[in-house]
């Protein structure tokens, strides 16, 4: 071989190496790297919309936690209806794909058919037509979700615009109660008699739910977010008194002001998406009835609902007034504080950051107390004194009245004087620091 020959053949195989080296990178920078979790049979399937091409950043759009099994439908379950969900996507994105939650089932629930679309307008069941798509589970149109087990969808290519309403719904063929679901939705949905999974007209939709079924989560592949914030809190962050189907949950006008400071140039904000996983009546500390428990404490359920969300950087809390005030003796700070640094501890393992709100007041509520009003100090101390939290959000300081601490300010109090009005929620978002979303978790508070 002469040495003109030699270097042919070597720049051959150079070239040769450098091209598959770009193919496997291809492949990886396509990958979101999470597991799919589907136990669909895996079949063919050859559906344009399927297999995202695009590409992007996987984030949390929307979630929601499981709360615990719907009375009254322990023996059939939905069997032989559509579930309509309406979510509102915080982020948008090219692709989308779906999390089915079975956690208070006590037997196996099949998915017979499932689908997304993005709604025609706010509130209501009908789909804009182009937009709606089949979801398949491992290439399968239906799924079996085993009792207390979950699903992830496969990814189908959908145009997703932020801050729209977004319909996913679902078809039970067979009885599989009790139903795992999200009471206290401040949105309303819709139920089907009969498979109307793929209707955009939404007229099968007659009946209306204050529930949110099944669906835990909606991701999206996105171009305009890099990762997710996740809001793990109780009642005031679940947004039980907020306006029904105006997203006027602090976390959803958070999210607003996020997309409005990245728009307008703002370089010291990140771009995340936010996401909210607050349950009414949740405690730091205890859980609620039944097994699984209903309404699972803030330790037990971080796991699921926070660091196993998708492309999490950031956990904002929002918990412990329900550990002062459903307590039946005085609450101990020292074990709220404890607990609360323990959410901490385990996020730093992944590299989080964690930002903790203060306890607002609640003077005027039933549950008050002047023993428990001390409580809710000694614990407000501690996290405004750097020994809980990376950062804080004083929630208390911006919503309590000027002229009795001890109270919500009266135009920030839906009238309960614990839970926030519509104004309330808007000045809890309007005080987080957007800038606090940067950075990494602390090693050691």
């Amino acid at each position: 071989m002469t040495r003109r020959h030699g270097y042919a053949l070597l720049s051959a195989v150079v070239a040769l190496v450098l091209a598959l080296c770009a193919a496997i990178f291809v492949t990886v920078a396509a990958d979101d790297g999470m597991p799919r979790h589907g136990t669909g049979a895996s079949r063919p399937h050859h559906d344009s919309s399927a297999a995202p091409a695009s590409t992007g950043t996987w984030v949390g759009s929307w979630s929601t936690s499981p709360v615990g099994a719907e009375p009254g439908t322990e023996t059939d379950g939905l069997a032989g209806r559509s579930v309509r969900n309406v979510v509102h996507a915080s982020a948008g994105g090219t692709s989308a794909r779906i999390t089915l939650s079975n956690l208070y089932g006590q037997s196996p629930l099949t998915i017979g058919h499932a689908s997304i679309a993005v709604a025609a307008g706010d509130n209501t069941a009908a789909a804009t037509a182009q937009t709606m798509r089949r979801l398949t589970f491992g290439g399968s149109p239906d799924v079996v979700i085993p009792a207390g087990g979950q699903v992830l969808s496969d990814a189908v290519r959908i145009a997703i615009p932020h801050e729209t309403d977004v319909l996913v719904t679902t078809y039970s063929p067979t009885p599989s109660g009790p139903v795992t679901y999200h009471p206290h939705a401040r949105q309303v949905s819709f139920l089907a008699q009969g498979d109307h999974t793929e209707d955009p007209s939404g007229a099968p939709y007659t009946e209306q739910t204050p529930y949110w079924r099944y669906l835990t989560a909606l991701d999206v592949l996105s171009n305009e977010s890099d990762g997710t914030v996740v809001v793990l809190g109780d009642s005031i962050t679940d947004g039980i008194t907020s306006t029904e189907g105006a997203n006027h949950r602090w976390t959803d006008v958070l999210s607003q002001r996020l997309r409005a400071a990245l728009a307008g140039g703002r370089r010291d904000v990140p771009r995340y998406s936010v996401v909210n996983q607050g349950i009414s009546g949740n405690q730091v500390l205890a859980n609620g009835l039944g097994r699984p428990a209903d309404n699972q404490s803030g330790l037990g359920r971080f796991g699921r609902d926070a660091l196993s969300r998708t492309n999490v950087k950031v956990v904002v809390i929002e918990l412990g007034i329900n550990d002062i005030i459903r307590n039946p003796q005085l609450a101990d700070p020292d074990r709220i504080t404890d607990g609360l640094r323990t959410l901490v501890r385990q996020a730093h393992a992944r590299g989080l950051k964690v930002i903790g709100a203060t306890l607002m007041p609640f003077e005027g509520h039933h549950g008050y107390s002047a023993a428990r009003e001390a409580v809710r100090q000694q614990v407000n101390a501690r996290i405004r004194a750097g020994q809980v939290y990376d950062a804080v959000v004083d929630f208390d300081q911006a919503l309590r009245d000027p002229y009795n601490p001890r109270r919500l300010r009266p135009d920030y109090d839906s009238g309960d004087h614990l839970h926030p009005s519509d104004e309330g929620f808007r000045k809890m978002a309007e005080v987080f620091d957007l800038r606090e979303l940067k950075g990494a978790g602390q090693a050691e508070l």
